[in-house]
């Protein structure tokens, strides 16, 4: 399998998620090309992992065997168009899109009756340790095969029956590495402002997060048997949890999640 050759157009923040996971993971470099409009990334890029890179989206998807779409949903169409009207030859490769929003039936419309994967990394993929949300339209079980495999080095896959669950895995996974940011990032400030410096709140947060993840990983119980076991009635933790329950935590965090769906729907009818 690691002697197709995958093209990415597009050279962000998830393209670099993805390469960097697919080269830690062993797929050869010399096989993995991007391509950008403007030079900086790709010579990050280049330096970073030992890709090929290139000016032109053309040249790279004449070169590959598989094209991940990566850049952003507003310039998607133009970007297929472009594709179908100087390499019309692409409609018989494998095509990925890293793109939120935007349904199969969309680049059916800008690109024919194409083989496609619609993925939905998170950020964690560039440390091996985030979820991909992956839907299949008109695969083979090889290429599902060799999509698993190029997303291997990311860390769990989850492929979807249904292409309205992209949506669900956006809210749950795509954007939630977000909202533990948002979350660690006000408890840093309030350390700070007990006396913590900056590096120290940082590191303590960071590692009880990290730590909080890997024993609910590693368990069988429930997140709210692992919350109880640290929960003690009448002392500083339930004073805290219950602070959270006054404030509305959980219908807070169902709220946003639903904005976040509710977003991607929209962005399916106004791209």
């Amino acid at each position: 399998m690691n002697d197709n050759r995958v093209a990415f157009i597009g050279a962000g923040n998830m393209a670099r998620c993805v390469i960097a996971a697919m080269v830690k993971a062993g797929y050869p470099a010399e096989n993995i090309l991007a391509a950008n409009r403007s030079e900086p990334k790709l010579t990050a890029l280049k330096a970073d992992f030992a890709i090929a890179t290139s000016l032109s989206n053309i040249e790279a998807a004449r070169w590959a065997d598989v094209i991940v779409l990566a850049v952003k949903p507003q310039m998607m169409q133009q970007v297929c168009e472009q594709l179908l009207a100087e390499a019309p030859e692409c409609q018989e490769k494998l095509f990925i899109t890293l793109a939120a929003g935007l349904p199969v039936a969309r680049y059916e419309q800008w690109l024919g009756d194409i083989r496609l994967v619609r993925a939905m990394p998170n950020t964690p993929a560039l440390v091996s340790l985030g979820v991909t949300g992956l839907f299949p339209s008109r695969c083979s079980n090889y290429e599902r095969a060799f999509v698993d495999h190029i997303f291997s080095g990311t860390g769990l896959r989850v492929w979807l029956e249904h292409e309205a669950q992209i949506n669900h895995i956006i809210a749950a996974t795509g954007s939630a590495p977000a909202y533990f940011f948002y979350f660690m990032q006000a408890m840093q400030q309030k350390a700070e402002q007990l006396g913590f410096s900056s590096s120290e709140a940082k590191a303590m947060i960071a590692q009880t997060a990290l730590g909080a993840a890997t024993m609910a990983l590693q368990s069988d119980h429930s997140f709210d048997e692992l919350r109880q076991q640290v929960t003690s009635k009448g002392g500083t933790t339930h004073e805290a949890i219950s602070s959270f329950s006054a404030a509305g935590l959980e219908q807070m965090v169902a709220a946003a999640m639903q904005a976040a769906i509710d977003r991607a729907e929209e962005m399916a009818k106004t791209l």
